[in-house]
């Protein structure tokens, strides 16, 4: 439910946009109600998130192809990239209190990310989770550095 869909994270690095991105929510799969979860994830960590969307925890397997995917994306981009992991939680289900905290499948998706990145990708770690305002600052920031940067970069001209 909810997909961006196969080409998500892909138009601003093919025209060249610069990119500030995060892993939100990236430890979940969303299903509708309960009864529409299929037979093979049932015994899984799911969690409720109301009447009509059903949320199930990845597994530390799961994560680490979701951070192949992620950094094989990123990489293909043509402008500058700035990835930010927040380190406390990729969303309010996964922070040390709650339902989704795993820190083992957390760590998993960030190794299979960082391990698969270009060189020349920056990657920004802070220790909040990714609903703090001191994060969306952080990332805000770091987007409009990206773009003066590329504004201020002279102009190529086709051919």
């Amino acid at each position: 439910m909810f997909t961006a869909g196969p080409d998500r994270l892909e138009a601003a690095g093919a025209l060249g946009l610069p990119q500030v991105v995060s892993l939100g929510a990236m430890e979940m799969g969303t299903f509708g109600p309960p009864d529409t979860v299929p037979e093979r994830y049932r015994g899984r960590n799911l969690h409720r998130h109301n009447e009509h969307i059903t949320l199930m925890r990845v597994t530390a397997e799961e994560s680490a192809a979701l951070g192949r995917l992620l950094a094989r994306k990123l990489n293909a981009s043509s402008g500058p990239v700035s990835v930010f992991i927040p380190g406390a939680g990729f969303s309010a289900l996964s922070v040390r209190s709650g339902p989704f905290h795993d820190p083992d499948a957390d760590a998993a998706l960030v190794g299979a990310l960082k391990a698969e990145l270009r060189a020349d990708i920056e990657v920004t770690e802070l220790a909040s989770d990714i609903n703090d305002p001191f994060f969306a600052v952080a990332m805000a920031r770091r987007l409009e550095q990206l773009h003066r940067a590329s504004e201020a970069r002279p102009a190529v001209s086709p051919g």
